[in-house]
């Protein structure tokens, strides 16, 4: 059972990889992949990923990757693939404003910043579990449903233990997601504010 964890990790693992790999490549060189190229690309760079390539690695790429980052979380996982899906729209604001605000409350605390441990919420606490199944139905009231259908997957895969974490915080967040959220919080101010700018110099008198 550990062995095909193991396996179903790095198979998760190889498939993030080449998703972060081919949003750089559309990013950097401004092409837009038809969906039937973006499945055949992803399908042969997760290959790559997963297979030992020989020569001085003794691993395959996504088990070093994965040795660095470690498992991300269900949500980032999910977040990432969906991508992929032709009705692709960015996370709402107040999705990214609320991962960064839990993030700097949960790490502070967690790192034993004060008695309060929060992480040891996530080994069962019936109303920790409760508030996370409110933020599913909130994302649901703001028409987010995509929202919905990870956070409620994210429980799903606490509960059949998906990952080698027994802890829900695992399968909901991670360092990278946090980067994720404050990177585009910071990203929207300055282009909110280059927008500003270049809206006074336009209408500056005279």
């Amino acid at each position: 059972m550990n062995d095909l964890m193991q396996t179903f990790a790095l198979i998760e693992m190889s498939i993030t990889c080449s998703l972060v790999l081919m949003l750089g490549i559309q990013k950097f060189s401004q092409l837009k992949f038809p969906l039937a190229a973006k499945f055949l690309l992803l399908f042969i760079l997760t290959n790559l990923f997963f297979w030992r390539l020989g020569m001085f690695m003794e691993l395959p790429l996504a088990a070093y990757v994965r040795g660095v980052v470690g498992d991300l979380s269900i949500v980032s996982t999910l977040l990432l693939w969906s991508t992929l899906l032709p009705s692709h729209k960015s996370a709402p604001l107040a999705f990214k404003w609320s991962i960064a605000i839990i993030a700097l409350c949960f790490y502070p605390f967690a790192l034993g910043l004060s008695m309060i441990d929060p992480y040891a919420w996530g080994y069962g606490s019936n109303i920790f579990l409760l508030a996370v199944l409110l933020s599913a139905v909130i994302c649901a009231l703001i028409n987010w449903t995509k929202g919905t259908w990870i956070i409620g997957l994210a429980i799903i895969a606490w509960v059949i233990h998906w990952h080698e974490s027994a802890n829900l915080w695992d399968y909901l967040l991670d360092p990278l997601l946090v980067i994720w959220a404050i990177f585009a919080l910071v990203s929207l101010f300055l282009q909110k504010r280059k927008e500003k700018f270049r809206s006074g110099y336009l209408f500056r008198p005279g």
